[in-house]
């Protein structure tokens, strides 16, 4: 399975339910990356997305521990078990974990590749990204030129969990 985030200096990844920053050029490199895949996100990351829909073109699965909660155009699960067992219908290449922090957290175990938009900035967060450049088993394999955005400078880079 793959991984994708934009964190900032400190891993950050959001703040009060919201993104820390939104860059055109991020959000069309997510576009484009995950359109016709699959995309797996917890319930307070769907609320975060325009009119809190599903993204379009893709299989959205949303985990929420709420066994009542429903969303149109997208497969909800209320526990890990049944997340993996959902998964099962698709190539893991295929499969993107969006977040939030605890969704991030419990996959990234699953995960053998990271997509960071790492931006060079440090925002007020309480949301954070587990910091793979601490972790062993991680290695950046790939870096972007530098990026800008207005004053905003961040890189594409990718990391892959080491075999």
């Amino acid at each position: 399975m793959n991984i994708i985030a934009a964190v900032d200096n400190n891993w950050a990844i959001g703040f009060q339910n919201s993104l820390l920053v939104r860059i055109p050029r991020d959000q069309k490199v997510f576009r484009e990356m995950t359109e016709g895949k699959v995309i797996v996100m917890g319930r307070k990351t769907l609320e975060t997305l325009p009119q809190k829909q599903p993204l379009k073109n893709r299989v959205n699965i949303i985990l929420s521990r709420d066994r009542n909660y429903a969303v149109k155009d997208a497969v909800v699960v209320h526990s890990m078990e049944e997340l993996m067992e959902e998964l099962k219908k698709y190539d893991d290449k295929d499969v993107y974990v969006a977040g939030g922090a605890s969704v991030y957290e419990q996959l990234l175990p699953y995960c053998d590749t990271a997509y960071i938009t790492k931006v060079d900035y440090t925002y007020q967060a309480d949301a954070y990204f587990p910091r793979l450049d601490e972790m062993e088993n991680w290695t950046l394999t790939e870096d972007s030129e530098e990026q800008t955005y207005f004053d905003l400078e961040y890189y594409f880079q990718k990391y892959e969990r080491k075999k």
